[in-house]
């Protein structure tokens, strides 16, 4: 069977183990019954998911242009603490702006490849914590606003890595964390306007059961511009990478934008 179109990070049900799904503009793809079986990825060309325009990709499926003018990639997505809506200050565009950043945020611990603190819209629990390979996640404050959320996260990245090393999560190489009792050693961390939203009580852990039928020692990035014609059998699916025999992986949410034809 052969499956065409526009890479776009692939969609998750919360299960055990979390079901993937690539989804295309005229069909779609459960990736977990592919396991144990041969695929072929063929790059094809662009397609930013902006503009929609055959243009080369630049950063997080958007073209050049569109990255740099596009409300959907200011710099507060990245960096939260840089939110200004809650104050009527626009960026690029207010009306979105307004519409992502006022409204419930997380700042969570999670176990990956150790112990890192981020920022999620309550609306995206658990997919964020899928999305980034996460074996146990809990919540730290719920807070009304993306700005709240950002300064929490800043002040606890002097004591928590805030990004995840992919290679470590992909090899399921951490030591386990007691996460409940972990979140109790932060409250006198947070700032003291976020205090009131501290979750001191709540029991709340996510545990991800990824579908892999064997973790590679280690591993190899595949780029579709480097390798655009690549064969494997797929052993594993965790975060956004698929994971294939020989340790070959492939990052498909760094891969947005991406046209490709799809073999089994």
């Amino acid at each position: 069977m052969t499956y065409e179109g526009v890479l776009t990070k692939m969609q998750t049900e919360f299960g055990n183990p979390i079901q993937y799904y690539l989804v295309f503009e005229d069909s779609f793809l459960n990736v977990n019954q592919l396991l144990g079986k041969p695929m072929e990825i063929n790059f094809v060309g662009f397609q930013c998911l902006n503009c929609g325009k055959k243009k080369k990709i630049f950063r997080q499926g958007f073209c050049y242009d569109c990255f740099y003018s596009s409300p959907a990639v200011g710099d507060w997505i990245m960096k939260p603490e840089l939110s200004t809506a809650h104050l009527g200050i626009a960026d690029r565009d207010l009306a979105y702006e307004e519409k992502v950043q006022l409204q419930p945020h997380i700042v969570y611990l999670a176990l990956s490849s150790e112990v890192k603190v981020g920022v999620t819209r309550k609306t995206q629990m658990p997919t964020r914590w899928i999305d980034q390979g996460a074996s146990q996640a809990i919540s730290i404050v719920e807070v009304p606003n993306r700005y709240l959320a950002g300064i929490t996260e800043v002040a606890l990245k002097s004591h928590y890595a805030d990004k995840t090393n992919w290679r470590k999560m992909l090899t399921n190489s951490f030591e386990a964390i007691d996460l409940v009792a972990e979140r109790l050693k932060v409250e006198h961390l947070i700032p003291t306007e976020v205090q009131e939203y501290f979750y001191n009580q709540k029991i709340d852990l996510y545990e991800m059961h990824y579908p892999v039928l064997e973790y590679p020692a280690k591993v190899t990035s595949l780029s579709l511009d480097k390798t655009p014609n690549f064969q494997g059998k797929l052993i594993g699916i965790k975060g956004q990478y698929l994971l294939f025999e020989g340790g070959i992986v492939f990052n498909i949410r760094s891969s947005e934008g991406y046209v490709v034809k799809i073999e089994l």
